[in-house]
């Protein structure tokens, strides 16, 4: 799945989900390369559920929103499709 993001340096986020519900793949298009390479693997194998509860609300400085958070809203998202 693709997501584009709002309100953060990345532009998107690329993610798959497994059959069993866990999530892989990630890639954050733009944004900071290392950050976001962290967190993809930190999340790498989660289910979509823990993913979401750990990163649902984080805000990157003055922003409202984060990677971190617009990942969640993307699985969030998928869930709904």
């Amino acid at each position: 799945m693709r997501y584009q993001t709002h309100g953060t340096c990345s532009g998107s986020i690329q993610f798959d989900v497994t059959d069993d519900g866990k999530v892989c793949n990630v890639k954050f298009v733009g944004g900071c390369d290392g950050n976001s390479k962290g967190v993809a693997n930190l999340v790498e194998g989660m289910p979509i559920d823990e993913v979401i509860t750990k990163l649902k609300g984080i805000s990157c400085g003055y922003k409202k929103t984060s990677c971190p958070d617009q990942l969640a809203l993307a699985l969030e998202q998928y869930k709904k499709s």
